[in-house]
């Protein structure tokens, strides 16, 4: 693991509390897109750095499909394995492209080239701007908002992810899943003490045993629409069992053993751009290869026989 001091890639671990309480470091660039702004949405000037594995990095592909921002906004996919150097930008694994913007062959070169002062984890998803030459934004939640809403005005389908209406119900069901579910896996499989897990598993299973009975009688977590927290929890369930059941210890229960969270999972997968932009290779390549201090062998788990495709009978709940 590693991170930029001064703009020197330094290796360094993650961050824990003094009870071995994963911590997550926060996001440092943070300007947006947005139409009258410095950052104006416009075809051809922006350039997505990604992971396949990376379930904050999914959830912008998903929207940036959702939205028809495939011609607007480019893509770079890093390599599946994260190791000394961090996210490396090789062509060398199918899926992965290289770096045809900057031509740089480690995304801390790219954050460098921003900044070469730049501090703190070089993370995906992160937004480039051609134009002037930097990062426009590495934090996924606002990535998320600004490919639905900043860069509306190039998009090709007017679907509203948060639409007015909504919004606050969207932005606190995000603010809900985040700290147990979406973070809490990581919480879970990056606990420096037993206290610490059981405390991660704890928070977790309690949310998803409440979210399970929300799902029972609305089709989306919001209602009767998908919505961009639909977006943020489908990226932790679909590496839930295929990934985190084993490699992150969350094995108390898995989600094909909730009915209505496995259905939801189900609907969501069999939508094109939720199928389209999930890798299973790419995600069980980094998490079992690329995290040495948890499984040091390398050896990648047998996938699980999750039934995507199968019948979810959500219908009844909602007909969109």
């Amino acid at each position: 693991m590693g991170l930029l001091i001064d703009g020197v890639w330094t290796q360094e671990s993650y961050n824990r509390d003094e009870k071995g309480r994963f911590q997550r470091d926060d996001s440092r660039f943070r300007d947006w897109v947005e139409r009258g702004g410095r950052f104006a949405p416009e075809p051809g000037r922006y350039h997505l750095y990604v992971s396949l594995a990376c379930p904050w990095a999914h959830r912008t592909l998903i929207a940036r499909r959702l939205k028809g921002l495939e011609s607007v906004i480019s893509v770079s996919v890093v390599h599946p394995l994260m190791l000394d150097n961090g996210w490396e930008l090789r062509d060398d694994f199918p899926g992965a492209t290289g770096d045809p913007v900057l031509g740089k062959r480690f995304l801390h070169e790219v954050y460098t080239t921003a900044d070469p002062q730049a501090n703190g984890r070089v993370t995906v998803p992160a937004l480039w701007d051609r134009r002037e030459q930097t990062l426009v934004n590495n934090e996924s939640r606002d990535l998320l908002r600004m490919l639905d809403h900043g860069f509306a005005p190039v998009a090709e389908e007017g679907i509203d992810l948060a639409p007015p209406d909504l919004r606050q119900s969207v932005d606190e069901t995000i603010d809900a899943i985040y700290q147990p579910i979406n973070n809490g896996v990581y919480r879970c499989g990056f606990a420096g003490s037993q206290a610490a897990y059981d405390e991660a598993a704890d928070t977790l299973y309690a949310a998803l045993g409440h979210w399970e009975g929300v799902l029972r009688e609305r089709r989306f977590l919001c209602g009767e629409r998908l919505t961009e927290a639909d977006i943020c929890l489908f990226t932790t369930l679909i590496r839930f069992d295929a990934v985190y059941a084993v490699h992150f210890k969350t094995s108390q229960r898995l989600i094909r053993e909730y009915p209505s969270l496995m259905g939801y999972l189900r609907d969501l997968y069999q939508r094109p751009a939720f199928r389209e932009t999930t890798d299973f290779d790419h995600i069980r390549h980094h998490y079992f290869r690329s995290h040495p201090f948890i499984n040091p062998t390398g050896i990648i788990a047998r996938m699980p026989r999750l039934d995507l495709d199968a019948p979810h009978g959500r219908e009844a709940l909602s007909p969109r």
